[in-house]
């Protein structure tokens, strides 16, 4: 263990409840989480709802279902709870004010009485002057005289953190090492604002302390912050953690970030879904959708891309996160949920079976799934892909297929027809309708009718199934019993018949 990670490590995911939870961010929370479980240490959920403007009342229950849905479960947070508590910000407002004003007591901060007007006015100023925006810092020298009157016309200050006017900001990241900012270039960011409620850069310096939070891990965006937060630390003498900024996760085509507002294409020009609730609805797991997110910006070490979380806890490091943004490998995801879909026992994939079949409508006993895995699983790349592959093994109204479906490759109505008739026969002389005896039964059928048995098979397979694709059919026609595939097998010759 290095020294970075000798006190107890303890981790946070703090997204803002303003919508669904972004892939991105389910990649931020699952680095958090892995790094935790690596070091023994916890993983905080914390709510930032301080832009009010932008809340969304479902939010907060979403962004929870997702973290639970990927198996992240957070040891301290709301309907958790713990000791460093509460764990959503507007519920720690009196904490922030204190400390912002301890700032400006300190001289470490000021009361700008600026309005927005006149702050875009600066603004335009700047741009014709062909500077760059910001705020030129008029109210940071005024006099207690200059205050007072300002407070005398009912202006409610915001509060600007004093940022330093010369030197250089140097700061550490733990992925991308070393970096040195011009203290000149950097801004007096507004740290509480007018209606009482702290900006990002005071609000997360303060719950971090207070929470005891180790190691910071978030995304790339927020590192032109760095060297403000840095000096925020310093400025309230507060040990600050080891900062890590995440790579960003760019489109499939390596063009730009995953965004919902501009949704990235994957090469056969499909959508592709940016929201964690999208991919539980599309029947992916959450164990693949970890180790696929877990394979974008991390390295395992062996080349190895299939694994587990537990196998993933154990060599979880942030030396082993690549700095270089990386991109979206969407053709991956698919195979990825197959093998793991592969990898579950065959009772845990029936449950999960068994509840998209309910979600989808049908009438579908734990048993009956269970007794269609063997078939399935091998084949299946989604969870969704059960309704396709064997929905009408829960169906009840059984529909013929049109008699041109029933036709195979080189026969005619007359030709498919006869071929029924005589599987029919067959099938109806064995006592034992195992599908080892209805496959010797009908090869031999086969080999009699002159047919291959692709074509036999493939009459079959659509008559008691009623679609092309379908599992073995042999074990299929044995789920559903002697008399329903007799039953099918007898009228799709008839619909035959009347064409011929």
């Amino acid at each position: 263990m290095t020294d970075s990670t000798l006190h107890r490590v303890r981790t946070r995911f703090a997204p803002s409840p303003t919508g669904s939870l972004h892939i991105g961010g389910l990649r931020t929370a699952l680095f958090n989480w892995l790094f935790a479980r690596h070091h023994g240490g916890s993983f905080i959920l914390r709510i930032e709802d301080t832009d009010q403007k932008r809340l969304d009342p479902t939010a907060l229950q979403t962004l929870m279902e997702a973290l639970r849905w990927a198996g992240l479960q957070w040891d301290e947070g709301p309907e958790v709870g713990g000791q460093y508590g509460p764990y959503v910000q507007s519920e720690r407002l009196d904490l922030y004010r204190q400390w912002a004003n301890w700032l400006v007591e300190s001289d470490k901060a000021y009361q700008c009485y600026c309005s927005p007007e006149r702050l875009q006015q600066v603004n335009r100023e700047k741009e014709a002057r062909k500077e760059p925006p910001g705020y030129d810092r008029r109210c940071r020298s005024l006099t207690p005289e200059q205050r007072a009157a300002y407070e005398a016309q009912g202006i409610t200050p915001v509060i600007r953190f004093k940022m330093p006017l010369e030197g250089e900001t140097v700061v550490r990241d733990a992925i991308r090492g070393e970096s040195v900012f011009d203290n000149a270039t950097q801004q007096d960011a507004v740290l509480l604002k007018s209606d009482g409620f702290p900006t990002y850069h005071l609000a997360v310096i303060i719950d971090d302390h207070f929470m005891q939070i180790s190691h910071v891990m978030r995304a790339i965006e927020w590192f032109p912050s760095f060297p403000l937060h840095a000096q925020i630390w310093q400025a309230f003498g507060w040990e600050m953690p080891v900062y890590a900024h995440l790579p960003v996760m760019l489109n499939p085509n390596g063009t730009g970030k995953m965004s919902k507002r501009n949704p990235p294409k994957d090469k056969y020009g499909n959508l592709i879904p940016v929201m964690v609730h999208d991919y539980m609805r599309a029947g992916y797991l959450p164990e693949a959708m970890d180790n696929f997110l877990a394979n974008i910006g991390w390295n395992f070490g062996d080349e190895r891309e299939f694994f587990t979380m537990a196998e993933a806890i154990e060599r979880f490091s942030l030396e082993r996160i690549n700095p270089a943004n990386s991109a979206f490998p969407v053709e991956k995801l698919d195979w990825l949920n197959g093998e793991h879909i592969r990898a579950l026992p065959p009772d845990e994939l029936a449950r999960r079976l068994q509840a998209v079949l309910h979600d989808a409508g049908f009438e579908a006993s734990f048993d009956r799934v269970r007794q269609v895995v063997p078939l399935v699983q091998i084949r299946m790349k989604r969870l969704t892909d059960i309704i396709d592959l064997a929905g009408f093994l829960f169906r009840d109204d059984f529909a013929p297929p049109p008699p041109e479906e029933l036709i195979q490759e080189k026969m005619d109505a007359a030709s498919t027809a006869l071929a029924l008739e005589r599987a029919h026969a067959a099938l109806a002389g064995l006592d034992d309708f195992s599908h080892a005896n209805q496959d010797t039964a009908l090869r031999g059928l086969a080999d009699e009718l002159k047919l291959k048995p692709k074509q036999l098979f493939g009459a079959l397979r659509v008559a008691t199934t009623g679609q092309r694709v379908a599992p073995p059919l042999f074990e299929t026609n044995e789920l559903l019993g002697k008399d329903v595939v007799l039953e099918r097998i007898c009228k799709a010759a008839e619909s035959l018949a009347v064409q011929s």
